[in-house]
């Protein structure tokens, strides 16, 4: 899988899949990698610490902001060949685990045809109903989410405000999933969203398929109250500068 890192600001870097992405933050005594992708993506995050003229020694954390496949899936390897630690909210870590099944997202109306797109894409081989015709998108959707990877085991469970890195700081953003979390740098003035915002041309949108959309606005009102001018977002390009008064802005319209 060849993903070319992207430099965003100083100690943090992209690795844009054809899926998501996944982000390391360098800061100084070690690495944090911010999700990992999906199956097969950490051979790609380790190419781009050792570009970034690291070890594998040098990560020591993998946080997975969420759940979803192309957010932990390939956890597991990075984890066995660096020796970092995962974390993850504590709502998370029983799926991440393999002891709870993944809840299916609520489709809006709005949502429905980006989901048709996706999961055709990633349906099952067996994913057609009678006579061949396409089974109804709920089902589609429960299939795939039933469809656990391999367990990663979770050695740290976090809630909001713990500790991240050397000045990183947890924050629990539910809605995306019951145990979305984002990690704010204020150092840096960044902040790695997970799912809970994207961005489309430019701009900062609420994130999709979500499990409860009214939570995941709640959260978004939550994240516009933080202090930071650059967000990183599990699907689109990274906002560099201004990135809080776009989600503030935000905040005020959502419903």
């Amino acid at each position: 899988m060849g993903v070319q890192p992207k430099l965003i600001v100083p100690g943090v870097w992209m690795l844009p899949f054809e899926i998501g992405q996944a982000y390391i933050w360098d800061w100084g005594a070690g690495l944090t990698v911010v999700d990992s992708g999906v199956v097969g993506s950490a051979e790609a995050i380790l190419a781009a610490v050792a570009e970034m003229g690291r070890g594998l020694e040098d990560v020591r954390e993998i946080v997975l902001t969420h759940y979803h496949d192309d957010h932990r899936g390939g956890a597991a390897e990075l984890a066995r060949r660096t020796g970092a630690r995962v974390a993850a909210h504590r709502a998370e870590a029983p799926v991440i685990r393999g002891e709870r099944p993944q809840t299916p997202p609520t489709l809006t109306d709005f949502e429905r045809p980006i989901a048709e797109g996706v999961l055709a894409g990633m349906a099952p081989p067996d994913a057609s109903g009678v006579g061949g015709e396409p089974r109804p998108l709920e089902v589609l959707a429960r299939r795939l989410v039933a469809s656990a990877l391999p367990p990663v085991e979770v050695q740290r469970e976090v809630e909001d405000g713990d500790a991240v890195g050397d000045v990183g700081l947890m924050v629990h953003i539910p809605g995306h999933t019951a145990g979305s979390i984002a990690v704010l740098v204020p150092a840096l003035g960044v902040l790695f969203t997970g799912d809970t915002l994207a961005s489309h041309e430019g701009r900062v949108i609420p994130g999709v398929f979500n499990v409860d959309r009214a939570a995941l606005l709640d959260s978004i009102r939550q994240v516009a109250k933080l202090d930071f001018e650059v967000a990183c977002f599990g699907h689109g390009e990274p906002v560099v500068g201004g990135a809080g008064g776009q989600v503030r802005a935000l905040a005020d319209t959502v419903r």
